[in-house]
């Protein structure tokens, strides 16, 4: 199966760099999402993080290699998400584990090969796939990330919730056979098999992935021995 969904075929490595997305609507989209967030700069970095996942060419890359998907999936899981959090903080601490929860479920289902492929060649489900993997961990650090909350309960849930994403790219590294039909192929022209692809992406969801969590976790840490020693972090 070649995908030939949203971000279009996959590009050959001479063509990359001429492969942005100029799609009207989501142009639109973005600069609608900019008037919303204007007045919020981690709200406006977030939407040049988006730019970057779907304008780009990581979004024409990602129709060829799995790994390159998994670089978007993580910008918006742990970078945009995060800092659409902080643009729009929660008032008040609420369940920590409904959103973790959720949050994980759409991580993990996106990821089988099953709803992977047909998001890839479907461009409704490709959307719905993107807005639940994004709006599901939006909601996870809006409640993380909410002041007032026990920096024990935030540390738990920041290193649970980098350990069940870098479970899965360990699944997703030692995998004996390849897992995704929509990069059966495409790998081949950028030097790769499928398997080295995939074992590439697990290993970015297993280790680089963890970047933003570590920043989290010291932020977090930082901010509670403030509070302790009285000094504003």
């Amino acid at each position: 199966m070649i995908n030939t969904a949203y971000c279009g075929p996959p590009p050959l490595p001479v063509d990359l760099w001429t492969s942005f997305n100029l799609d009207p609507l989501l142009l639109i989209g973005l600069m609608a999402l900019c008037v919303v967030v204007r007045r919020h700069p981690p709200g406006l970095l977030a939407v040049g993080v988006l730019a970057i996942a779907f304008v780009s060419p990581l979004c024409a890359l990602s129709a060829a290699l799995f790994s390159a998907r998994v670089v978007h999936h993580v910008l918006l899981i742990a970078v945009a998400a995060p800092l659409f959090a902080l643009a729009f903080p929660a008032r008040r601490a609420g369940s920590l584990t409904v959103p973790f929860a959720l949050s994980t479920v759409a991580l993990w289902v996106w990821h089988l090969p099953a709803a992977y492929d047909a998001a890839l060649s479907n461009v409704p489900l490709y959307w719905i796939m993107q807005l639940t993997l994004l709006g599901s961990a939006a909601w996870f650090w809006r409640a993380l990330l909410t002041k007032g909350r026990s920096p024990v309960d935030q540390l738990v849930f920041i290193v649970t919730a980098f350990a069940q994403m870098g479970l899965l790219g360990a699944i997703l590294t030692f995998a004996a056979t390849p897992l995704y039909a929509a990069h059966a192929v495409a790998p081949y022209a950028w030097g790769l098999t499928p398997l080295e692809d995939q074992a590439l992406g697990g290993l970015v969801m297993w280790v680089p992935a963890g970047v933003p969590y570590a920043v989290a976790a010291v932020l977090v840490a930082r901010r509670s021995w403030g509070r302790l020693t009285g000094v504003v972090a």
